[in-house]
C-alpha cells in the first residue's frame, strides 16, 4: 500500500511545551515508534507541519539586527532540514536500519494571484497574551489572530498547485525508500513559463500540500494524524456528532473551523475525488485508526453520505 502520512503539530510539539531541540526529538521519537509498523510493510511518505518552528526561527532572526531578517521561504527551507533530519534519524532508529529513509527538500508551486495573499490565516510561532500580541503586531507589522484563549501571528497560506519534487519522491518509493518531504507544506514558490522558481512569502498548509502530493503519487491513502478522535459536525456544541465515514460530496456540504479542521477536510476531499481515501484521527491510536475503530474516513463511494460514530 502506498500511504502519505501527514503529521500534525502534536507529533512535533505539545501545546504549552517549550520549543526546545530536546522536546522536538522526544516527540518525534515517540511518533516514529508509532509509525514503525506501518513503515516497515508499506510504501510510506511522511509529511509534517512547521508552524511553531518557522515562527520561532522568524523571532530568532529578528533578535539579531545587524543583518536583515531572512524571508519566510528561506526559513521554511530551514525548518525542512531541521525537522526532516530528526524524523529521518528517529524513523531509521525505530526500524533498526531495516529501511532506508530519505529526507527531500520540497518546493510547492502556488499561484501568486491567490487571494490568500490578501487574507492571512496560517498560524505560526508561539502563542501570546493579548497585550504581547498587540505589541508584537505594532513592532513587527504582523497580522495577529486568536488561537483558542491566546493569540498568534498569521501569514498567507495559498493553495498548493503541485509539488515540484513529486516525480523524485515516486522514484524513491519505487526503489524501496521511505521518504520525508513536504515539510511545512513545502517551500511556496511561483514558477514562470520556463520553469524558473521564485520563493513566496507564505506558509502552505501541510495537509493540503500532502493531499496534492498523494494525488500526484496516486497514493492509496492519506492519513492525517492529529490530537482529536474524530472529525465532528457542530464541534463544541450540544449538537456535536462524530463522523465515522463520509463521502467527499456529503462532508463538503458541512462547515468547519477555518484554522483547524477545515484544511484537513479539504485535503481529504481532494484525495477522495482523485480516487483514494483519507483518514483523520489520533496519532496515539494509529492501529485503531487503521482498523476503523476510531477516526474519520473520507472516500468517494459512501452510499449513506455520512455515517456517524
Amino acid at each position: 500500500m502506498r500511504v502519505v502520512v501527514a503529521l500534525g503539530g502534536n507529533a512535533l510539539a505539545r501545546r504549552g511545551e517549550p520549543m526546545t531541540a530536546d522536546r522536538l526529538r522526544a516527540n518525534v521519537k515517540s511518533t516514529c515508534q508509532a509509525l514503525a509498523g506501518l513503515a516497515r510493510e508499506n510504501e510510506v511518505v511522511i509529511t509534517h507541519g512547521n508552524g511553531p518552528q518557522v515562527g520561532l526561527l522568524a523571532l530568532q532572526n529578528l533578535a539579531y539586527q545587524d543583518v536583515a531578517a531572512y524571508p519566510l521561504d528561506i526559513l521554511g527551507a530551514e525548518t525542512q532540514g531541521m525537522i526532516g533530519y530528526v524524523i529521518q534519524q528517529e524513523l531509521t532508529n525505530a526500524l533498526a536500519g531495516e529501511r532506508e529513509v530519505a529526507a527531500v527538500l520540497t518546493t510547492t508551486v502556488v499561484d501568486e494571484d491567490d487571494p490568500a495573499f490578501d487574507r492571512p490565516t496560517k498560524l505560526i510561532g508561539p502563542t501570546y497574551s493579548a497585550q504581547d500580541a498587540a505589541e508584537a503586531a505594532a513592532e513587527y507589522r504582523w497580522t495577529i489572530a486568536r488561537d483558542g484563549a491566546a493569540f498568534r501571528r498569521v501569514v498567507p497560506s495559498p493553495d498548493p498547485v503541485r509539488v515540484v519534487q513529486a516525480p523524485m519522491v515516486r522514484l524513491l518509493l519505487e526503489n524501496d525508500r521511505l521518504v520525508v518531504c513536504v515539510g511545512g507544506g513545502g517551500v511556496p514558490v511561483k514558477a514562470d513559463q520556463k520553469g524558473r522558481q521564485t520563493g513566496m512569502q507564505a506558509v502552505v498548509d501541510k495537509d493540503l500540500a500532502s493531499a496534492a502530493l498523494a494525488a500526484e503519487l496516486e497514493a492509496d491513502t492519506l492519513i492525517m494524524l492529529t490530537d482529536g478522535d474524530f472529525v465532528s459536525e457542530n464541534w463544541g456544541t450540544p449538537e456535536q456528532r462524530n463522523i465515522l465515514t463520509a463521502s467527499a460530496d456529503a462532508i463538503s456540504a458541512l462547515a468547519f473551523a477555518e484554522g483547524s479542521m477545515k484544511p484537513k477536510v479539504d485535503a481529504a476531499i481532494r484525495v477522495a475525488r482523485a480516487g483514494g481515501r483519507a483518514l483523520i484521527g489520533p496519532l496515539d491510536r494509529l492501529d485503531d485508526l487503521l482498523a476503523r475503530k476510531v477516526g474519520t474516513e473520507i472516500r468517494g463511494d459512501v452510499a449513506e453520505g455520512i455515517v456517524y460514530a
